[in-house]
């Protein structure tokens, strides 16, 4: 494993294998085209011929374009590619696999979200719209209905989070939400919140969301910072081990 100065390090430089550089054409021929999830895209005749490569090459670009999310392979008559949405999963298990070899703790989430979650909710009171506030306003209402349902409040305080990745207008900070909320659900942590807890996780949701409705950026993100410095001490206290534990790689 890496002794811990791998963040950085430059590539070898290795040319990129034929099938990756198919595969990255394919890619751009989907947004070319402006296919959208469920379109099928050409037989493998049609694309051996316009690729100008060999069946093997082909079909291997197409298994890495599945593995990406990028699509769907369907078997049988009438089958072959079909176009799909990728998600945070796929980031989420890249994620992972990089941070098993630098031997990194669950703790280097907190530290990530401690960073930017506050800005990334200045950045929501300026970009969210009235559809985003009312995503909000209904994770509020289904996390207080959840209070007694400690799973399914997790799931729905994790998404409060989530949405305000997603309002900031960056598509990078939400994916990259989508990811940090793989991470932790794929590992079993054995982590729980009493009644108390999950109560003023509500109250300050809903002091957030208020700041951020009201469009008042330096409300919202200090109580976002406020938020993750009280959770990340609640954790540091409680479950101490837990977070030293080493990410491993998951696959989803």
């Amino acid at each position: 494993m890496s002794s811990g100065s791998g963040g950085g390090r430059p590539g070898v430089g290795r040319p990129k294998k034929t099938a990756l550089l198919v595969a990255q054409q394919i890619v751009e021929d989907i947004s070319r085209r402006g296919n959208t999830v469920g379109d099928r895209l050409p037989p493998e005749h049609l694309m051996l011929e316009e690729y100008g490569v060999g069946r093997g090459t082909l079909r291997e670009s197409l298994r890495y374009l599945e593995l990406q999310g990028v699509i769907m392979l369907k078997p049988g008559p009438g089958g072959g590619p079909v176009v799909q949405q990728p998600d945070g999963g796929t980031l989420a298990a890249t994620l992972s696999l990089l941070l098993q070899f630098e031997n990194a703790p669950f703790s280097t989430i907190m530290e990530v979200r401690a960073a930017l979650e506050p800005g990334i909710a200045r950045l929501a009171t300026t970009r969210i719209d009235d559809a985003g506030l009312e995503r909000l306003a209904d994770n509020l209402r289904q996390t207080r209905d959840r209070l007694g349902d400690p799973a399914a409040f997790s799931a729905h305080s994790e998404l409060f989070h989530e949405l305000i990745a997603w309002s900031s207008g960056n598509a990078l900070f939400g994916y990259l939400f989508d990811a940090l909320t793989g991470l932790i659900a794929g590992a079993s942590m054995g982590i729980s919140y009493p009644k108390r807890q999950r109560e003023l996780t509500c109250d300050i949701h809903g002091d957030i969301y208020a700041a951020i409705a009201d469009r008042d950026a330096d409300t919202a993100s200090r109580l976002m910072s406020v938020h993750i410095d009280e959770h990340t001490t609640y954790l540091e206290k409680r479950f101490h081990s837990e977070l030293a534990q080493p990410i491993r790689w998951d696959l989803g």
